[in-house]
């Protein structure tokens, strides 16, 4: 779809990929942009869990290395329902590692070594900033009446809450110990 200053719409579905529904194509090119970014922060989210789960090290090794393993599973458990809304509104959903790299708001960490309390600290971070994201996500969903991204929403945001919840626990039982 080509706009009025000339430029590609980036967002633009092709017609063959164009889902009826009931929503203004004005709330599903925002919908989808939203969820876009939410997904890009998801997969950020699971590669640097897996990440942290490859590279955890020390003496709580089995329960971090475990927990990040499970923690890993359900973010990326949330990508492929993300993405079908998306399409399930008519968008066009991510197509690249690049297109992830360049929406996502949640930074690598390439370092050699992370010490494992930094890395339960830095990963509860990022479920913030995922929350938040799927918070903005959702006041979009409420603004445009779409009550069926914004309920799915609502799951993901209480799943990430909860590994908040957990990240942030072990990294105070870990400084109570002083390990």
């Amino acid at each position: 779809m080509t706009m009025p200053s000339g430029k590609q719409d980036k967002s633009a579905t092709a017609p063959a990929l164009d889902t009826p529904t009931d929503l203004t194509g004005n709330a599903t090119r925002v919908i989808a942009a939203e969820l876009n970014n939410v997904l890009a922060d998801t997969f950020a989210l699971y590669v640097k869990t897996k990440n942290f789960h490859w590279h955890m090290s020390g003496p709580h090794f089995r329960d971090y290395h475990l927990m990040l393993d499970e923690q890993s599973e359900q973010i990326f458990a949330t990508t492929d329902p993300i993405a079908e809304r998306v399409r399930k509104l008519g968008g066009r959903t991510l197509h690249s590692i690049g297109e992830i790299a360049k929406l996502s708001r949640i930074k690598d960490n390439d370092k050699e070594f992370v010490p494992p309390l930094d890395m339960l600290r830095e990963l509860m971070a990022d479920n913030k900033a995922v929350v938040a994201g799927m918070r903005h996500a959702h006041d979009v969903c409420d603004e445009h009446k779409d009550v069926a991204t914004a309920s799915l929403l609502e799951v993901y945001i209480d799943e990430a809450e909860r590994r908040t919840w957990f990240l942030f626990e072990a990294s105070r039982d870990a400084d109570r110990t002083g390990h």
